[in-house]
């Protein structure tokens, strides 16, 4: 598997498999509660690390807590090697929505409790995460919040998630930015609307995170919402003997080495799936076919 590294250009660089796991999938039904399968959703976090996957990515808003608390059960004491990446700026309410939480007190109260949960003295790398028409808080405030919680040493590196091209410059400006997580995958590039707000695609800001040496984390990259009559992904995997699961992550590994996906998924079986879309290998006639 090949490799990435997170603020390459710092005192203190990350560097980590270039496929690593997203853990929203591990919660109840809407990302709330705990898991149908509690002891599947412990042993795939540990099969994940066991077959080389050191690059987590969780929130406190997941569950609600809930993927925190698995992480900790089934990994800590962490291995030295592995990277576990949380997000702040939203939380959840009772009814399941998806609500700004997002003034330098709630970032603080969050990237507390992340450190609570995850038994942690410092995250290694925490995305702020931008909510539609950024909650209400300038988005100077948010990330000025974030950089006063990586000088105090609760954080290690700042990244931003959900950004248009505007947002990140002005990220940049700011200070050193440590990564990207926006949606992205070979049938979804672009801003899309979800019920919790937009989201705004890879295809975007990937040119200028290759520009500034910044790694790219899509989410959601399985998302699928091609015609089926026009799916040529189906085709390449058809080719390859693979799912198309397995070719949409192959396409995102090979689009840039820029890109660090984070499939997530609540069953053993598809991980391991997901896992072997490392191996593929796609040539540059099947990318240009792709697109």
């Amino acid at each position: 598997m090949s490799t990435i590294t997170i603020a390459a250009h710092s005192a203190q660089p990350i560097t980590v498999n270039r496929l690593g796991y997203g853990t929203m999938r591990l919660t109840g039904p809407d990302v709330w509660g705990e898991p149908a399968d509690r002891p599947q959703a412990l042993e795939i976090l540990k099969t994940a690390v066991a077959n080389g996957v050191n690059f987590l990515d969780t929130a406190d808003y997941y569950g609600d807590d809930v993927t925190n608390r698995l992480i900790a059960e089934a990994l800590h004491p962490y291995p030295a090697d592995l990277v576990i990446c949380t997000k702040v700026g939203a939380t959840r309410r009772p009814d399941k929505s998806w609500v700004p939480f997002n003034t330098p007190a709630n970032l603080r109260t969050s990237i507390e409790n992340n450190l609570r949960t995850l038994r942690q003295e410092q995250v290694q790398l925490v995305h702020l995460r931008l909510m539609g028409g950024h909650g209400g808080v300038p988005l100077e405030e948010q990330l000025g919040a974030m950089f006063d919680l990586q000088r105090e040493g609760k954080i290690l590196h700042v990244g931003l998630s959900n950004v248009g091209p505007e947002e990140l410059t002005t990220g940049l400006k700011m200070g050193a930015i440590a990564t990207v997580e926006n949606m992205y995958g070979y049938a979804q590039r672009t801003t899309l609307a979800l019920p919790h707000g937009l989201n705004h695609g890879g295809e975007e800001v990937l040119g200028l995170c290759e520009q500034h040496g910044i790694p790219l984390i899509p989410f959601f990259s399985l998302l699928n919402s091609l015609p089926k009559a026009d799916n040529k992904i189906a085709e390449i995997a058809r080719k390859h003997g693979a799912t198309e699961a397995q070719i949409n992550l192959a396409w995102l590994l090979h689009k840039s080495p820029w890109l660090l996906p984070i499939p997530g998924t609540s069953s053993l079986a598809h991980l391991r799936e997901n896992l072997r879309a490392a191996e593929i290998q796609l040539s540059a006639e099947d990318m240009a076919y792709l697109g």
